[in-house]
């Protein structure tokens, strides 16, 4: 074996506890490979899958081939996104099994983590098919624009040690750092001051390379403003898109250093992700310029086509997803090139146009009643949940970052091999607290799902009132800031309801709802106490965050299920809804009603304004985690082959409002909703701010908030199943509840 490879592969010495646990490992593999529907062989063949060896764990297929090449001739590797397993065909049989007895149970270093390869036959191995995505209509990518001289000659004519800000508008940023040239683009009205040029034109350096972008017809006239980002490895620039009213059409960008991956959506939901290689130009025009999103995922791996270097560069061969690999981002220096637009813009786009699109009328449109039936109950949840959700799926999945302590502990108490459900699952933040269950989610919101799938979780796009599972196929249910959604009495009920029926006898479901009591044990929640650290004066100014800052170090108060339930009953002071009306709840305050309408602000305008990144004129945020891939080109290919490889990954949240110790929430990365997210498709929950400084919609959520004993009374009407604890944790009501072996 090549000594490079036999530091790879490190043989592991196994004593009575080591094969203990390989047992274990080998069951948990098996019990992976037969949900994902893959059956293993007793004979040997020449195929073999290898778990522990996807994408999804971090290996590469360079790694990978590396160690299974040393036992013979592979005929094909496939490594579908985000799974953690791979699929390799040998040459011979004898190969697959020199494979077999010398690779099993073997540890594969990659990078810096290690893993432990597991290997069995298949009788065959199919690769699926893929379409072709072509490129947003306008957009052209220029491979090798530059050569090497001429990107070192352009990186050495940007100095980052100068913080004079009036001649070149140097920033720091949170996900990169930039400077302005010409004019400096403002992140407080995503816009330019177009009488105001700064001392710094363009670099003389860049002149060459311009002259060439108007020789090749890929600009028609000579760009005045400059914006330099740059990029380290896990950082990137949320979707966003270039103010129409602030530059002409064509939009140049220069990729200099390392290659990443940029993704374009399409207000329609399409996706179509771009390898952006160093020393490439990238043209916006037209409709990829004006009505598609541009961003980068903050991560440290990308998922990419494998490219043929003797193939031309737009054909590599990606007649299936398995064609990928993982490129390690390093630091990476955009140049993007506009022309300071000072006319209105006539897009063929109003709207998503500024220039074209009516201001909002700053009044707030009346607020909706109470549901008094079904059909009314399940119109105010599609308007004030579900809508909500997917418009905000980006940004409220920026703010999830960190498990609640007291659901990890719930997770991680299941032993290994059992099926968790994770109803309404948001983003996945609790999928993969416990690697050894299998955890699959599903949630109402399309957006939220596809954010759980970019991450490499199992979800599913579901009503928590009607799981398409199995009865009884689970050990385990979580539903995390969910049931608090429902409109009615009755449809709550439902949802524990389905809870149970998905649970096995003897199975346990967590439930966490918003609390009225958000100050219990003479302790204000986080919720509260955060309305003292931002905007004191004005409570109302400051993001809401309903059911979040969980700290792990803040005392639990637990009680008894039947003190609670026996002392459940209407809290005096409670205010009546109005007129039958919903009122709107004042962030980081009391609650004076159970049934209320909470604000979610897309930027909160007076206090943090947000930076807006240069490289395409929109504001940035905490956390991107959007992300995919299609297939014709090492350049385009579709979401779905593309995952998040961060080196720190985030493990992810539901329809809760987390976020980390003492963390507020981000502003808006755009000035304006983009198309996907217009005001206009969500007029029912989007209430306009009355602020001239904070132009952005904010949305409103139904919710109702549970008094003490409320949960474990609904939970009590469901007959067969057992409160076996319940307890309050940081302004949320939480019970866990165990499904009677007789059901």
């Amino acid at each position: 074996m090549d000594a490079s490879v036999k530091n790879n592969v490190i043989a592991v010495r196994r004593s009575k506890e080591d094969k203990k646990v390989l047992r274990k490992q080998l069951k948990a593999s098996h019990t992976l490979l037969k949900h994902e529907g893959i059956s293993t062989a007793p004979q040997p063949t020449k195929s073999l899958v290898v778990a522990n060896g996807g994408l999804g764990n971090g290996v590469s297929r360079e790694e990978l081939s590396a160690a299974l090449n040393e036992m013979g001739e592979l005929e094909t590797l496939i490594m579908h996104p985000h799974k953690p397993y791979a699929f390799v065909t040998y040459r011979s049989e004898e190969s697959a099994r020199k494979a077999h007895i010398h690779l099993n149970g073997k540890k594969l270093q990659c990078g810096e983590n290690s893993v432990t390869l597991y290997l069995s036959y298949v009788d065959s191995v199919t690769c699926e098919k893929e379409e072709s995505v072509p490129l947003p209509e306008g957009l052209v990518l220029v491979e090798n624009f530059v050569s090497l001289e001429e990107e070192a000659l352009l990186l050495a004519a940007i100095d980052w040690s100068s913080t004079n800000e009036d001649v070149t508008a140097q920033k720091a940023l949170k996900h990169r750092r930039v400077k302005h040239y010409g004019f400096e683009f403002r992140y407080d009205n995503n816009n330019v001051d177009k009488d105001k040029p700064l001392a710094a034109g363009i670099p003389q350096e860049c002149l060459p390379v311009l002259e060439q972008c108007v020789k090749n017809k890929h600009i028609d006239i000579m760009p005045d403003q400059l914006t330099v980002n740059q990029y380290e490895s896990g950082q990137g620039i949320p979707p966003h898109m270039d103010t129409h009213s602030a530059f002409e059409d064509t939009i140049l960008s220069l990729s200099l250093g390392a290659k990443t991956v940029m993704e374009f959506r399409h207000p329609d939901g399409r996706i179509v992700a771009v390898v952006l290689p160093g020393r490439s130009l990238l043209v916006m025009k037209g409709e990829s310029r004006y009505l598609w999103t541009h961003g980068i995922t903050p991560r440290k791996f990308d998922m990419v086509p494998v490219c043929d270097p003797q193939s031309p560069a737009h054909t590599p061969d990606l007649g299936t997803h398995s064609n990928l690999t993982l490129n390690k981002r390093g630091t990476r220096t955009s140049f993007t090139f506009r022309k300071i637009r000072h006319e209105p813009c006539r897009c063929a786009f109003p709207s998503a146009c500024d220039s074209q699109v009516a201001p909002s009328a700053p009044s707030m449109p009346s607020p909706p009643s109470l549901p008094c039936c079904h059909a009314d109950a399940a119109l105010l949840e599609k308007e004030y949940v579900h809508r909500v959700y997917d418009a905000i799926a980006s940004h409220f999945s920026g703010t999830r970052h960190s498990p609640w302590p007291r659901v990890c502990h719930f997770l991680s108490s299941l032993p290994p091999g059992s099926v968790l459900a994770d109803v309404g699952c948001g983003n996945g933040k609790y999928l993969g607290v416990n690697p050894e269950v299998i955890a699959f989610g599903c949630d109402r919101s399309i957006a939220l799902v596809q954010i759980c799938t970019e991450r490499g979780f199992q979800a599913f796009v579901s009503d928590a009132l009607s799981v398409p599972l199995r009865t009884a196929s689970c050990d385990a249910c979580i539903s995390i800031a969910v049931i608090h959604h429902f409109s009615t009495q009755e449809r709550r009920l439902a949802a524990v309801k389905e809870l149970v029926r998905l649970l096995k006898p003897g199975g346990r479901a967590l439930l966490y709802v918003w609390a009225f009591e958000q100050e219990y044990n003479q302790q204000r929640s986080k919720y509260l106490k955060d309305q003292n650290k931002e905007h004191p004066e004005n409570p109302s100014a400051t993001e809401n965050t309903p059911e979040d800052s969980q700290d792990a170090h803040e005392k639990l108060s637990i009680h008894s299920s039947r003190h609670s339930e026996d002392n459940y009953r209407p809290v005096e002071n409670i205010r009546d809804v109005t007129d039958g009306k919903l009122s709107v709840h004042t962030n980081r305050t009391a609650f004076n009603t159970q049934d209320l309408l909470v604000p979610w602000h897309l930027k909160e305008g007076k206090k943090r304004v947000e930076e807006k990144s240069g490289e395409g004129g929109k504001k940035d945020k905490r956390k991107e985690m959007s992300k995919k891939t299609s297939g014709n080109t090492c350049s385009a290919y579709s979401l779905s082959s593309i995952a998040k490889l961060d080196g720190n990954p985030d493990p992810s949240p539901g329809f809760d409002s987390n976020m980390s110790s003492g963390s507020h929430l981000d502003t808006s990365d755009v000035s304006k909703p983009s198309p996907s997210c217009n005001t206009s498709q969500t007029s029912s929950p989007t209430l306009k701010l009355e602020s001239e400084s904070s132009p952005a919609p904010v949305y409103h959520r139904y919710y109702h908030v549970f008094q003490q004993g409320e949960l474990e009374q609904l939970c009590g009407q469901e007959a067969g199943v057992n409160v076996q604890s319940s307890y309050h944790d940081q302004g949320n009501w939480c019970v866990i509840l165990e499904k009677d072996m007789g059901r």
